[in-house]
């Protein structure tokens, strides 16, 4: 149904960790799919997994940018990230739209999230909010992904790209698929990611 698709990440990893399952599904459709972090922490390495990440999850480098946004101080830059999102809004027309969960307690995700919806309100199809159940007290179920096995192993193998970062719970492959299984429980399949409809438009 959506042809373009963009994947916003407040940080390296996110997308990956929100969506990944998802992406790889798009991927085997042939989806056009752009991933654009806001940030990596002023650390190098992140920015090599993400690269690493992006080749398995298959998102070509043409279609990935890395923004240079001071972890934990989106706040300050409002304005410029909203520039940056009306830039890719016009410059990558995306019909769908993925963004951090309106219920994200993080603070640089509900910066990504506020100034996204303002960016796309009028022209994306559809925006998504993905889920990160470390930084959501509750989360809105209201639209599945249904995946396969395949698709949520390239998940966990573009995960697995950070390893700078594997010492963080949400990392373990245990818990990816566990979620995943949650999700894929409650609409009678074995794997799934669920989503925060915020905007969805049929035509």
């Amino acid at each position: 149904m959506f042809n373009t698709i963009l994947i916003l990440s407040p940080h390296t990893d996110d997308g990956e960790l929100g969506c990944g399952g998802s992406i790889a599904k798009f991927v085997e459709r042939e989806s056009d799919i752009h991933y654009v972090a806001f940030s990596y922490a002023g650390k190098d390495i992140l920015k090599k997994e993400m690269e690493e990440s992006m080749k398995i999850i298959g998102i070509p480098s043409s279609n990935t940018r890395i923004l240079e946004f001071r972890t934990r101080y989106f706040s300050e830059c409002r304005q410029e990230i909203l520039d940056e999102l009306i830039q890719l809004r016009d410059e990558i027309k995306p019909e769908m739209v993925f963004i951090p969960a309106t219920v994200d307690v993080h603070q640089d995700h509900q910066i990504i999230t506020s100034e996204a919806l303002r960016a796309f309100k009028k022209t994306a199809l559809s925006i998504l909010g993905y889920e990160e159940p470390w930084n959501c007290f509750t989360f809105n179920t209201t639209l599945f992904v249904d995946l396969q096995e395949s698709h949520i192993r390239r998940k966990i193998k573009a995960v697995k790209k950070y390893n700078s970062q594997m010492m963080r719970d949400y990392m373990d492959e245990e818990f990816i698929i566990g979620l995943a299984r949650t999700r894929g429980t409650q609409i009678g399949t074995k794997y799934a990611e669920a989503f925060e409809v915020m905007r969805c438009v049929l035509k």
